[in-house]
């Protein structure tokens, strides 16, 4: 009698095909979410500026809101990060191929669809990232004159007001070009956020400066000096804190975006499958029904 060989299992080799090809990333899914978290985050952010939910700003006024309002525009941006990403990690997971049906692959599925969701949600952090330095680019290049070495100073878009009040002049001659000098004593105003401040010989040139292109008296000129000396730490101070809040709610939505990517891209499996909401889903479902029956 023949010595026949046992046939290949075809469960065994579906399995190993479902092993060894379900797990790799598929592009499509994330590039879509990603673009999808871009433009959403794009719009939510427009319309803050719009409103006036601008931590920061190159108009003067801007140094005079309120802490609250500096929190708040941290809070939205935020939340506009969570809803975004959210977004982009849904369609990530809700648009990725489908994986085998066995009851071991539950676990394995979720952890690629929150995969996914994870790289929609880092392409569209560089995406975003490429976008703002483009644009902040673009903004610098069309207005920002050529300037020299000694007349280009820090402290201009800061400080323009500072340096207006303190070269203002009821009379000056139309010809005159105050740029070396404006950018001179931008530079020595921004010594005053420094532990030392600024130095008396800093100081006693600003006064003879302001007094020989104003026409002022050196005691008006004194004065002028020391009011915009403190002017000037005031905004820098401000500038300081509004740096710190940007920097802390970009951290934290960054982070808590990429949360919401997966966790969204995750609920997104779920539904291409068929299957339960997560447990934590669930129970603020029934938390929120309960809430609503209650008088």
């Amino acid at each position: 009698m023949e010595n026949i060989p046992p046939a290949a299992r075809t469960d065994t080799t579906l399995m190993a095909r479902n092993d060894n090809g379900w797990r790799f990333l598929e592009w499509s899914p994330i590039v879509l979410g990603a673009f999808a978290a871009t433009a959403l985050s794009s719009v939510l952010l427009g319309f803050g500026v719009t409103v006036g939910l601008g931590i920061s700003s190159t108009a003067p006024t801007w140094r005079d809101a309120s802490a609250a309002l500096a929190i708040l525009s941290g809070l939205y941006l935020i939340l506009q990060a969570i809803i975004s990403f959210g977004f982009g990690g849904y369609l990530a997971g809700r648009l990725k191929a489908a994986a085998g049906g066995r009851p071991t692959e539950v676990e394995d599925t979720e952890r690629t669809d929150g995969v996914h969701g994870l790289g929609a949600w880092a392409l569209a952090v560089v995406m975003g990232a490429i976008l703002a330095t483009l644009i902040g680019a673009a903004t610098v290049s069309r207005t920002s004159p050529v300037r020299s070495a000694s007349q280009a100073s820090a402290a201009e878009p800061l400080l323009s007001y500072e340096l207006d009040r303190l070269f203002r002049a009821s009379r000056r001659s139309p010809n005159l070009d105050l740029t070396a000098e404006r950018a001179e004593a931008g530079r020595i105003l921004l010594t005053t956020s420094s532990h030392s401040g600024v130095t008396s010989d800093d100081r006693t040139y600003l006064i003879q400066q302001v007094g020989a292109l104003t026409g002022l008296s050196p005691a008006d000129s004194e004065r002028r000096v020391d009011n915009v000396l403190a002017s000037a730490k005031t905004a820098i101070a401000r500038s300081r804190r509004s740096s710190i809040i940007v920097a802390f709610s970009i951290a934290t939505a960054v982070l808590l975006g990429a949360v919401a990517a997966w966790a969204a891209a995750c609920a997104g499996g779920r539904h291409r499958d068929g299957a339960p909401m997560p447990d934590w889903m669930v129970r603020s479902d029934r938390l929120s029904r309960h809430e609503r029956v209650l008088p």
